[in-house]
């Protein structure tokens, strides 16, 4: 009896063990048996996963890649593993953005089309008088002006109207001989004609011979009628000057019809075509648009302006249109042929050199990516470029953003404008940077040893202000060589000449003495070469290494306050880089001008 009490009493503890234990096996058999592992396991495994078969990357710069986990070498971010199978089919060299990326870079794309390129070209040039239209009246004999009727310049004259008269002693005769041959008109007409045919090279109109004839008297002084109507652009004679045969009396020109004169240029030319309509604007007549054909384009192309001749007719019968006037022509046309080609927009190229590049976007449906490529362009045709060879229609190209996915391929080592041949580093260091390692394992990134060193120098405050107008005169220099104006550019560099001449040499001592020596003859030579050239490329060169010695010398002088920037283009100079100074932190490249205006980046703040 007791030990059933016992037992009755240890029940509920034995029922508690046995749950307990149920509860376990059930455990095993539900996570044990299906393979599962301890926290510490789950680590090891997914760290031999990584290191296997992962490639990482930074969450903030998606296109840095690398084989082992580390830091972004963009902004030291611990990098984080990603599938391959998000880049299958995506050329390893592309640029990958992420969705979030790619929103902050802003990038837009386009997809490529074929159609018939079209284009508007504006011209400039000048309302000028019809060459067909002007009348030079001289002097058929010779004679004495007995009275002028036209008496300025610009009088508006009608056909038929007396200009004025003329007494000839040899007009006199001839009208006799006319007289006399009328006797004979039945009997001699041959004497009869020609005594009237002489009268009407001399401009005689029939209705003057037939008075003549039917009044029987000579007229000693005789009218000079315009043949024309029109406006009296010039007078050479006065009432009493003697006349001689051949002289110009008067120029009357016919205003109704005008000719525009446009200057074309070459790259123009092809778009240009006889019969295109064009829209004629006045600048003295605001708010106006006259409508005519294209009717001319010159054969020659002028030799010293690069253009051609393109020619307008125009109806002035409200006279508001006069030589000389300023005008304006836009013209759409199209290419020889209309026939469809492939078109990309102007804002897809990057330029370097003369080399044309676009990026690809390529689309696996999971990532974005990015395929640099080089391509031939033909002709402008307005926001677009014909081209030639390198892109299909279909295509999807970036047509905002591509500076910065440029700039992501460079920092990744893939295809890019500075490594057209492209160079991917595992690591995902910096282009140009050599990544090494000692034989410990550890990773370390080696510079370039060619750092400048600059040795402060202690000079007078008077030379510093001197040097800092030689300063101001060199940024106005590199404001010149955007505008891309060789004479502008010589006259610019006059100008830092000018207050190089004004930078005492006696207010330097010691080192300071011998190492300004040095520097000037470095600026002077290079801003002598920039004047005496002609060539904008070789003032380039020049100014390049004008802005080297211009950072030399206010690094190593400590020239202060002068709050500019010091910048970079690594595509000038044939790919090799070039440098120089700016008064702005926007970036207005003076070795490319508007071909490659913002190339280029701050690479120091001089304060």
């Amino acid at each position: 009896m007791k030990k059933l009490n016992n037992l009755i009493s240890e029940k509920p503890f034995i029922i508690l063990g046995g749950t307990l234990i149920i509860g376990l096996l059930l455990g095993w058999l539900l996570f044990g048996g299906s393979g599962a592992t301890s926290g510490s396991d789950v680590a090891i495994t997914e760290e031999h996963v990584h290191k296997e078969g992962s490639t990482y990357t930074c969450s903030m710069h998606p296109q840095i890649r690398q084989d082992e986990s580390g830091s972004c070498p963009i902004c030291g971010m611990d990098l984080i593993p990603i599938e391959k199978d998000d880049s299958e089919g995506i050329d390893p060299d592309a640029v990958v953005l992420s969705a979030s990326a790619m929103k902050i870079a802003e990038v837009e794309t386009t997809v490529i089309e074929k159609r018939v390129p079209y284009k508007e070209v504006v011209l400039s040039g000048k309302v000028k008088s019809d060459e067909r239209r002007i009348t030079e009246l001289t002097a058929q004999f010779p004679g004495r002006i007995e009275k002028l009727n036209v008496n300025f310049t610009g009088q508006e004259v009608r056909k038929g109207q007396v200009l004025a008269t003329i007494y000839s002693p040899e007009l006199v005769s001839a009208q006799k001989e006319l007289l006399e041959a009328i006797k004979y008109k039945e009997s001699n007409a041959e004497f009869y004609k020609a005594a009237r045919t002489k009268l009407e090279l001399w401009l005689f109109t029939d209705a003057q011979i037939d008075e003549i004839e039917n009044s029987g008297k000579v007229e000693h002084n005789s009218k000079i009628l315009s043949p024309v109507s029109g406006t009296v652009t010039r007078r050479n004679i006065a009432q009493g000057n003697h006349v001689i045969e051949g002289m110009s009396m008067f120029q009357i020109i016919d205003l109704n019809h005008l000719w525009v004169e446009f200057d074309a240029y070459e790259s123009d030319i092809p778009w240009i075509k006889r019969d295109v309509e064009a829209e004629v604007s006045i600048k003295s007549v605001p708010g106006k648009l006259f409508k005519s054909k294209v009717s001319f384009i010159d054969p020659v192309l002028n030799e010293k302006t690069r253009t051609t001749i393109v020619r307008v007719e125009l109806v002035n019968k409200s006279g508001v249109l006069k030589p000389g006037m300023f005008a304006q022509a836009s013209v759409k046309s199209m290419l020889s042929g209309n026939k469809e080609a492939v078109l990309v927009p102007k804002s897809a190229v990057l330029w370097t050199g003369k080399k044309a590049v676009v990026y690809i976007k390529e689309d696996n449906g999971t990532t974005n990516a990015f395929q640099y490529r080089e391509i031939i362009l033909g002709e402008d045709s307005g926001s677009w470029y014909v081209v030639i060879e390198g892109l299909h229609e279909g295509e999807e190209v970036v047509t905002h953003g591509a500076f910065k996915i440029d700039a992501a391929a460079q920092l990744n080592g893939s295809q890019s404008m500075m490594n057209p041949e492209g160079s991917r580093q595992s690591s995902g260091g910096h282009a140009g940077m050599d990544i090494g390692g000692d034989d410990t394992g550890n990773e370390e990134m080696k510079m370039d040893d060619t750092k400048t060193e600059f040795v402060l120098m202690e000079v007078d405050s008077k030379f510093k202000a001197q040097f800092s107008d030689v300063v101001k005169a060199y940024l106005s220099l590199k404001d010149d060589f955007v505008v891309t104006d060789s004479k502008k550019v010589a006259s610019g560099a006059k100008s830092v000449q000018k207050t190089m001449s004004n930078v005492k040499m006696e207010l330097l001592k010691g080192d300071a003495h011998l190492m300004w020596m040095d520097m000037m003859k470095i600026i002077n030579s290079n801003v002598d070469k920039i004047i005496k050239s002609s060539n904008i490329e070789d003032q380039r060169l020049a100014f390049s290494d004008l802005s080297d010695e211009m950072y030399q010398v206010v690094k190593s002088f400590n020239i202060t306050g002068l709050n500019i920037y010091y910048q970079f283009c690594p595509m000038a100079k044939d790919n090799t880089g070039a440098y120089w100074l700016s008064l702005n932190s926007e970036i207005r490249n003076p070795y490319f001008g508007d071909k490659m205006l913002k190339c280029g980046e701050i690479i120091e703040t001089l304060e």
